[in-house]
């Protein structure tokens, strides 16, 4: 059985548990945000992109 999930909705979880339960301050949080946002449309953004699509990939092919 395959389950798939959006890297959004996973990064969300992520960062939600943080802020409650590791200390991370909304502010941070939203700085982080905004720095995703500001990533996404650099020349980086390319690489980034094959990087986690390779990585789930790998993720992926893991049988167990």
């Amino acid at each position: 059985m395959a389950l798939s999930i959006s890297a959004v909705v996973l990064l969300a979880v992520i960062v939600f548990i943080l802020i409650r339960k590791s200390g991370l301050k909304g502010p941070h949080a939203i700085v982080c945000v905004l720095f995703g946002f500001y990533l996404a449309s650099s020349t980086m953004a390319p690489t980034i992109s094959d990087l986690t699509t390779n990585i789930a990939g790998m993720i992926g092919d893991i049988k167990f």
